[in-house]
C-alpha cells in the first residue's frame, strides 16, 4: 500500500490490564498504553487523532470492553487497530484463549475476555483492514515474567486481519524488570519512534514485524508470530521516522553494474543486538562478533609510586602509537592521559541485563569491565593486539595439561569484592554455574555449557545442589576445568561475562542484574530500576591487583535514549562522550560529520569482525557441482557490490577469504577480478554452456542488502546465469535459509549473508559454517552444507590442543578450501562508524569489540 490508512476514517482501540486482584501486576502496561497512544496519534507516525484512538485501562467487565470496540468497529471504514497488553489465560477443555482482566482468576478462564468474542466484534465491523497486536500470554510468573504456551497465533487466527502477537515457544520474560515497556511492545514503539534506517518513507506491518523480530531475537527474548489475510502486510501502517529525502547528503561513488539507490546510504551493522546462538561457538545466522574483556594497556600506562596515583610520564606504552584526526584511533591511541577525574558519559538506544551471566551484547561485555572481572580477558592493546588473551583474576594464563582437558588457575592475591571480602575460586565457579540455569536467567551465552557439559546433564545451581562436576575448587584460589574433549577455544570462552564470579550468598536470582556485586573498580550507585546507570569507584579495588583497568574517571553515566536523532545531537553537543554500542552511528549523522570538519575530526571508521559473503548450498541443484559454483565465484562483481553497500567506508573492505584480517589464519589479498569469460568456461564444464537459473535469497529490511542483491543478479547475468530474487523478511531469514529442508523446497541456490563470532578465533568464525558435524536440521548455519571430511579432520587437530601457529596453519587451509571449492563467495569484510567526543583520552578501537572503543582505559578532561 503506498498511503497511510486515512486517520479520519480508521480508529485504534488500546486495551491494557496492569493491575490484577488474583495475578501478578504487570506495571508496564499502564506505559505501554500511553506511549503506543502517543505514537500512533503523533504526526510523524500515523497521525490519529486523539478522539479517534480510545485507551481502555484495567478494564473490570468484558462487555465495557467489547461495547468500546464495537463503537470504533463501526465508525471505522480505512482500518481498525486493536492492541491487548496483559495477561493471558486458556480454557483447559478447548484450548480457546481468553484474554485477562482486573480480577481474572488464574485457572478460571471463563473470568477473562473470550477472544473469540473480541475477535467476531472486529469482524463485524465496517473497516477495510483489521490490525491486532497481541502483548500476552497465558499465565503470569512473579516479579514480571509472563508465562506461554502453545501458540497463541494458532488460537487466535482471524480471516481478514493482521494479527502480531508477542507469544513464544518457551516460557521467559516479556516483561524485563527495570525496563518501562513489556519486551514485545518495547520493540514495536521503538520502531515507531526511531524508524528504519534505510527503509521506504512508509512503514508497513510486514516490516513493523521484521524489525520486531529481528531485535527480540538480538536480545535473546521471547519471539513475535504474524498471520497476515488479504495481503494485510503490506499495509502501510505509520511513516517512518528514520526515513532520508532524496538528495540528502553526498551522492555514492559510481556504480558499475547497478546504480545504488542514491539517497540514503547505508547504516553499518552494529554489534550490538543479544545475540542468538544455537550450536558451539555460534551466534545468529546474519549475526555480529560479539566478544569479552581486556588488558595490560594499562600496565605501560600507569606506573605507581606506591600512593594511588599514576607517574607515567605521557600516559602511554613504549610502543604506543599517538595518532588524531579521522579514524585516528583505529591506528592508534587519541589523546593519552593519566588524569583521574570528571564523569564518563555515555548513551545507548537500549540496556541490556548487567547481570554477568545473562548478557549478550559486545557494547554491554565491554562496559561490564568496569564492575566485573574474569580469570582472563582480553588485552587493552590497540588494533589486532587486543585479541590476546591475558591474565585478569588469575596470575597467569592456564595451566594446560591432559592433553588439553585440564585448565588450572591460581588467583591473584588481593582481589576483593565491594564488601571487602575476597574474590573466591568457589565464587567463580559459583557465577559460571548460574549459566545453566536458563529457566531463571534466560538469554545469556551459552557456550560454556556446551564446553564444559555437553550433555546437559546439569540443571543449574537452584536445583542441583551438588555443583557442576566439570569444575573443581582446591582451597579458595585454586580452580580446575575438566573438559570432556579437548576444545582450543575454551579459555577464549572464560573470558566472556559469562565466566564472571559471583558469590553465592549475594545471588539475588533474576534480580541479580539490578545491583551485581562489583569486583571491578566501580560498582552501581544504587539498585537498577530507572533513569540513567549510574557507576562510582569502588573503594575497596586495589589497582595492584588489576593490570587491566585504569579506573580514570571519577564517576561514569548511561542514558538510554531510543531516538537516534536524539542520541546523535546528545553526541555532538558534548552532552555524551561515545555510544555504548560499537561502529553504531547512523546515516544521518555520519553524513553530517562528514560534512564538517571538526565533527570529521572525530569519526572512526573501525572493521567489525564480520564478513559478507554469498553462500551457495550444494543441495540446490546445479549449486551440487563445483564448477556451476565457481562460475558464480569468477562472475560476482565485488567492487560493485561494495558500491552498494555505500563505499569502502560503509560497506566495508574487499574479501578474497571469508576469515575477517583480525583473525588467526587469515590470509586475505587482493580479490579476483570479475571474468565472465571464465566463468562460462566453468559452465561448460559443469554441463550447463547456457547457464541456468536459480534464485536468490536476501532479507528485505535494508535497501543495500538488496542492492547488493540486484548487484549480484546483473553480474551473473553477463555469465549467462539468470537470478530470481526472494526477499524475506529478517525475522524470517534464520528459519528459512536455516533449514537445509527449506532452502532444498525453495530452491535457494545463492545466500547473500553476514557472519561473525563470539570470540575473536577462527575456530568461533569457521565452525559453524563449515563442520559437517554442524548441520541442524533447524537453526543451521552450515548454508552451504559443507560436510568434506579433509575440512572435518583439520578442525580436530586444529581444536586438539596445537600451538597457535600450526593450527592457523590449518584454519588457512580450511579457508582456501572453502574458496576453492566456491562453498562459499567472500565479498566485503564490514566496516562500521563511530564518534568519540574531544573529551575523551586514551581512545583506541578494540577488535576483541567488534571495532568499539576499549572501555577499561578510557578517560576524560573537562
Amino acid at each position: 500500500m503506498t498511503a497511510l490508512p486515512d486517520p479520519a476514517a480508521s480508529r485504534a482501540v488500546l486495551i491494557g490490564t496492569g493491575d490484577y486482584v488474583h495475578l501478578e501486576s504487570i506495571p508496564a502496561v499502564s506505559a505501554n498504553l500511553g506511549a503506543l497512544a502517543d505514537a500512533l496519534c503523533s504526526a510523524r507516525s500515523w497521525g490519529l487523532a486523539r478522539e479517534h484512538c480510545t485507551v481502555i485501562e484495567d478494564p473490570v467487565a468484558a462487555v465495557d470492553v467489547l461495547e468500546a470496540v464495537r463503537t470504533a468497529a463501526e465508525e471505522a471504514t480505512d482500518t481498525l487497530l486493536v492492541y491487548f497488553a496483559g495477561h493471558g489465560l486458556v480454557e483447559p477443555r478447548r484450548g480457546e484463549l481468553y484474554l485477562g482482566l482486573t480480577r481474572s482468576m488464574p485457572q478460571r478462564s471463563y473470568t477473562g475476555l473470550p477472544y473469540g468474542a473480541l475477535r467476531d466484534v472486529v469482524l463485524d465491523g465496517r473497516a477495510d483492514r483489521q490490525v491486532m497486536l497481541l502483548d500476552c500470554c497465558f499465565s503470569g510468573r512473579a516479579l514480571g515474567f509472563m508465562a506461554s504456551a502453545d501458540s497463541v497465533v494458532d488460537r487466535a487466527e482471524t480471516e481478514g486481519t493482521y494479527l502480531l502477537a508477542a507469544v513464544p515457544d518457551t516460557s521467559y520474560a516479556l516483561a524485563p524488570p527495570g525496563e518501562p515497556h513489556t519486551a514485545f511492545t518495547g520493540e514495536v514503539l521503538r520502531v515507531l519512534r526511531d524508524g528504519v534506517p534505510d527503509g521506504p518513507e512508509l512503514l508497513d506491518l510486514d516490516t513493523v514485524y521484521a524489525r520486531v523480530h529481528a531485535a527480540l531475537r538480538a536480545k535473546g527474548r521471547p519471539l513475535p508470530q504474524k498471520r497476515a489475510r488479504n495481503s494485510a502486510g503490506r499495509l502501510a501502517l505509520v511513516r517512518n521516522a528514520a526515513w532520508v529525502p532524496p538528495g540528502f547528503g553526498p551522492p555514492p561513488p559510481p556504480h558499475t553494474v547497478v546504480p545504488p539507490r542514491p539517497t540514503r546510504p547505508p547504516a553499518p551493522a552494529t554489534g550490538d543486538p543479544r545475540r542468538r546462538r544455537i550450536r558451539a561457538a555460534v551466534v545468529g545466522a546474519v549475526s555480529v562478533a560479539l566478544l569479552a574483556a581486556g588488558i595490560p594497556l594499562a600496565r605501560g600506562w600507569l606506573a605507581d609510586d606506591g600512593d594511588g596515583k599514576p607517574s607515567a610520564a605521557d600516559g602511554r606504552p613504549k610502543d604506543a602509537v599517538v595518532t588524531t584526526g579521522y579514524n585516528a584511533a583505529t591506528k592508534g591511541i587519541v589523546n593519552p592521559s593519566t588524569d583521574r577525574d570528571g564523569e564518563l558519559r555515555f548513551v545507548a538506544a537500549w540496556e541490556d541485563s548487567w547481570d554477568p551471566q545473562r548478557m549478550y551484547s559486545s557494547g554491554g561485555w565491554n562496559f561490564a569491565r568496569y564492575f566485573t572481572r574474569q580469570l582472563v580477558t582480553w588485552s587493552t592493546a590497540p588494533g589486532d593486539k587486543s585479541t590476546t588473551l591475558v591474565a585478569d583474576l588469575a596470575k597467569d594464563t592456564a595451566r594446560v595439561t591432559d592433553g588439553g582437558r585440564t585448565y588450572t588457575y591460581t588467583l591473584r592475591e588481593g582481589v576483593t569484592w565491594e564488601n571487602g571480602k575476597p574474590v573466591t575460586a568457589q565464587d567463580i565457579k559459583y557465577g559460571i554455574e548460574r549459566g545453566w540455569a536458563t529457566d531463571v536467567l534466560p538469554g545469556g551465552p551459552d557456550q560454556l555449557q556446551r564446553a564444559l557439559d555437553p550433555e546437559h546433564t546439569y540443571r543449574g545451581p537452584y536445583k542441583d545442589t551438588g555443583g557442576l562436576k566439570a569444575i573443581e575448587t582446591h582451597g579458595d584460589s585454586t580452580i580446575v576445568f575438566r573438559l570432556p574433549k579437548p576444545d582450543a577455544d575454551f579459555e577464549q570462552l572464560l573470558a566472556m561475562p559469562a565466566a564472571s564470579p559471583v558469590p553465592k550468598s549475594a545471588d539475588t536470582k533474576k534480580k541479580y542484574g539490578e545491583r551485581p556485586l562489583s569486583s571491578g573498580p566501580y560498582k552501581f550507585v544504587s539498585p537498577r530500576t530507572s533513569g540513567p546507570l549510574k557507576l562510582k569507584r569502588n573503594d575497596e579495588w586495589d589497582r595492584k591487583s588489576d593490570l587491566i583497568r585504569t579506573a580514570l574517571p571519577e564517576t561514569i553515566r548511561l542514558d538510554v535514549d531510543e531516538n537516534p536523532g536524539s542520541r546523535s545531537n546528545g553526541l555532538f553537543s558534548g552532552r555524551y562522550d561515545l555510544e555504548l554500542t560499537p561502529a553504531a552511528l547512523q546515516d544521518g549523522p555520519r553524513i553530517q560529520a562528514m560534512a564538517r570538519g571538526k565533527l570529521r575530526e572525530q569519526l572512526d571508521n573501525p572493521r567489525t569482525g564480520l564478513t559478507r559473503f554469498l553462500a551457495l548450498p550444494r543441495s540446490v541443484t546445479p549449486m551440487d557441482n563445483v564448477h556451476c559454483r565457481r562460475a558464480v565465484r569468477l562472475a560476482v562483481d565485488r567492487k560493485s557490490v561494495q558500491t552498494a553497500f555505500g563505499g569502502a567506508g560503509a560497506g566495508g573492505d574487499l574479501a578474497a577469504t571469508l576469515l575477517p584480517p583480525s583473525l588467526g589464519g587469515s590470509t586475505n589479498g587482493a580479490p579476483a577480478e570479475v571474468d565472465a569469460s571464465a566463468a562460462k568456461d566453468e559452465l561448460k564444464k559443469c554441463g550447463h554452456t547456457k547457464g541456468f537459473s536459480t534464485t536468490l535469497a536476501v532479507r528485505n529490511d535494508r535497501t543495500p542488502e538488496r542492492d547488493a542483491a540486484e548487484v549480484v543478479q546483473e553480474s551473473l547475468k553477463q555469465a549467462g546465469i539468470t537470478v530470481r530474487i526472494e526477499e524475506i523478511p529478517f525475522g524470517e531469514m534464520l528459519t528459512a535459509t536455516g533449514s537445509p529442508s527449506t532452502v532444498k523446497k525453495k530452491g535457494y541456490g545463492i545466500i547473500l549473508t553476514t557472519w561473525g563470532a563470539d570470540v575473536p578465533t577462527a575456530q568461533g568464525f569457521l565452525r559453524p559454517l563449515a563442520d559437517g558435524r554442524f548441520i541442524e536440521p533447524t537453526g543451521n548455519y552450515n548454508s552451504a552444507l559443507v560436510d568434506n571430511t579433509a575440512i572435518n579432520e583439520r578442525f580436530d587437530a586444529a581444536t586438539g590442543g596445537l600451538s597457535v601457529k600450526k593450527a592457523a596453519e590449518h584454519y588457512a587451509a580450511i579457508d582456501k578450501a572453502l574458496v576453492d571449492d566456491a562453498a562459499y563467495v567472500p565479498l566485503l569484510f564490514q566496516r562500521g562508524y563511530s564518534w568519540r567526543s574531544t573529551r575523551l583520552t586514551n581512545v583506541h578501537t578494540s577488535d576483541a569489540y567488534s571495532g568499539g572503543y576499549d572501555m577499561a582505559t578510557l578517560g576524560v578532561k573537562g
